[in-house]
């Protein structure tokens, strides 16, 4: 085949080795590999783009044959959209395009033609056209997510070994390759070693940014017993030692949950509990409780000192007590209950102010 020329959608196979599947499996059916590119790149709105206008041949898939089969390289989001169109049927037929929701919009009929042939682009191998894809994806106008972009690097960087000539390749910096290959790495040995699947999180959406952030914190590097500056330094696979799996498995389903066991992840936004789980990790105190309650506000108001939490919480209690002031004028006084509270408050709040002025005049005494 020529590098452009047209191709029936029948000879186009769906590329089992796209970045943008979580887990892989050269055995998937097109239903499954279409599932996970449903749930992660926004095949709705490509449905009712082509439903509505037909299919826009602008851009040809980028194709490699194979088996007799064209393996689209580039553009399997269109074809899952195009094999949907075709068959709407393909939802009944696949229970899990249905627990996905999947919904088919109605097709123009004279637009239906549109989705018979495509243009292609074909080359001999992968690496043809890594280059192109890469830069397209990770800093171009369709860029993945974290993830898929992790996975693109880090299958070019074992094949060729060099972070320098990837990065220049996709119009990225060095040092944010590494990272990346690196991160993926120790998300990889996870699932090597059957520590954690990501298919098995307990949140929708993967935000594989969370573990991106975490590993290049010390806390996070010290908890793992990863080298210092270890993201700096070539990456290497299965970088954690296995007496320290444990901590990995503990770890990311502090970061992303569990959905077996119903645990929903400690971290809800990246900004700022990324840096308050590393807080805890390097807190003996507030890491045993995190184990034991799986709560991160209680763990990390564990290593604060005292004095802090005292102080806020101080502040907290006058906040508080002005404003219930401020309710007063349009209380009845006809709640006896109101009267009990306030003078338990009162009580409390004497106890306090004894407490503190007794420590106030110990620490004195002590200093002279």
């Amino acid at each position: 085949m020529k590098p452009n020329e047209k191709a029936l959608i029948a000879e186009l196979r769906l590329d089992r080795r796209n970045p943008r599947l979580i887990e892989r499996d050269e055995d998937a059916s097109d239903a499954a590999i279409i599932a996970r590119l449903y749930s992660r790149a926004d095949l709705g709105k490509l449905l009712e783009s082509i439903s509505v206008n037909g299919y826009l041949d602008i851009e040809p898939l980028v194709v490699m044959p194979e088996d007799r089969k064209l393996i689209v390289l580039e553009g399997n989001r269109r074809l899952a959209a195009l094999l949907l169109l075709r068959d709407p049927d393909l939802v009944g037929r696949s229970r899990v395009l249905r627990d996905l929701g999947v919904r088919i919009p109605e097709m123009d009929e004279a637009k239906r033609p549109t989705l018979n042939e495509v243009s292609v682009h074909c080359v001999n191998c992968r690496e043809d056209v890594r280059s192109f894809i890469g830069f397209k994806h990770i800093n171009g106008p369709a860029a993945w997510d974290a993830h898929a972009k992790a996975r693109f690097a880090a299958e070019w960087y074992g094949q060729i070994g060099n972070i320098e000539e990837i990065a220049r390749g996709v119009g990225d910096r060095h040092d944010t390759i590494k990272r990346m290959v690196s991160a993926f790495y120790v998300l990889d040995q996870a699932r090597e070693k059957d520590l954690f699947s990501v298919e098995n999180r307990y949140a929708p959406r993967f935000a594989f940014s969370h573990l991106y952030a975490a590993l290049g914190r010390s806390e996070y590097m010290a908890y793992l017993d990863l080298e210092t500056n270890w993201a700096g330094r070539n990456p290497t696979p299965n970088p954690v030692s296995a007496d320290k799996h444990g901590e990995l498995k503990q770890l990311l389903r502090w970061i992303y949950g569990w959905k077996p066991d119903d645990a929903p992840p400690v971290i809800r936004s990246q900004n700022p509990d990324i840096r308050r789980l590393g807080e805890v990790l390097a807190n003996a105190e507030g890491l045993k409780i995190l184990r034991e309650r799986a709560n991160l506000d209680a763990a990390h108001a564990a290593t604060e000192p005292a004095d802090r939490r005292l102080f806020a919480s101080l502040v907290r209690a006058r906040d508080a007590i002005r404003g219930a002031a401020g309710s007063l004028k349009a209380c009845d006084g006809y709640d006896p209950s109101l009267l009990g509270i306030a003078e338990d408050v009162g009580e409390t709040a004497e106890s306090l102010r004894l407490s503190m002025r007794n420590k106030s005049r110990e620490a004195l005494v002590a200093v002279w």
